[in-house]
């Protein structure tokens, strides 16, 4: 299938090791993509990329620019990339931790925009491929106790919207998903009820449909994802009031 943007693709996958990232990469191989495998954890990375079919382990720290541009020469060509690196910790202003909350500014969005910064060029020189940005619901507008990860989220969103605007008509394709709770080692650090929460798997499907349907930006589960995307439209204060 000419058009297929999986089989016979090459996918690189930022943040690859745990969670979401390891859960796309196994669709992704079921489809028939080969796979560059991202993350800090070489051994994680490792162990994943030996289950596969035509994967390949290339080891990065998106927070250091120097790590980031070697594993671009590493990975080679690629069509496609997704940027699912996370780090979270719950906070909120009143109990704010200054290293945490750096710290998932660093890798949620500074480290979007250094692997951005090969992505994209890479891709323009190619003339065609696909950018996929993972953000968050969380994103849409400021919640209690979300210091650092809403922000770095709001930021992963608008990046995406600035691509699309600059590479329309490039041949590349630029989308945005924005789950709501996936059930990771990081969601485990909750301790408040989260509505709708999903497997990793679940959420791979959905993001491996969006990406197959083409559409810029994709946010669910609904109904929960729609509380967000109608709550854009509310004063701040009701919408606030309601979480």
């Amino acid at each position: 299938m000419p058009d297929d943007p999986f089989c016979g693709r090459t996918w690189w996958i930022v943040g690859a090791s745990e969670g979401l990232g390891r859960a796309l990469a196994r669709a992704l191989d079921r489809e028939g993509a080969s796979l560059v495998l991202s993350a800090r954890s070489e051994d994680r990375l490792a162990d994943l990329a030996g289950t596969l079919t035509d994967a390949r382990a290339v080891p990065l720290d998106v927070t250091d620019p120097a790590s980031v541009a070697a594993a671009a020469r590493e990975a080679g060509d690629f069509h496609g990339i997704v940027y699912s690196a996370g780090f979270y910790e719950p906070m909120a202003a009143t109990e704010w931790n200054a290293e945490a909350a750096t710290a998932m500014a660093q890798v949620n969005f500074t480290g979007c925009m250094n692997v951005m910064g090969r992505a994209v060029p890479h891709l323009l020189d190619r003339g065609t491929g696909r950018i996929v940005l993972v953000g968050s619901l969380s994103g849409f507008r400021g919640l209690p106790g979300a210091i650092g990860y809403g922000a770095s989220k709001a930021g992963v969103m608008h990046l995406a919207e600035n691509l699309r605007a600059d590479l329309k008509g490039t041949g590349v394709t630029v989308q945005r998903v924005n789950p709501g709770f996936i059930r990771t080692r990081l969601t485990d650090k909750n301790d408040f009820r989260m509505p709708q929460i999903m497997e990793p798997e679940d959420a791979a499907a959905r993001i491996m449909q969006a990406v197959r349907k083409g559409s810029f930006s994709t946010s669910f589960p609904a109904p929960f994802a729609w509380l967000f995307t109608a709550g854009r439209y509310l004063p701040l204060s009701w919408f606030q009031k309601i979480f």
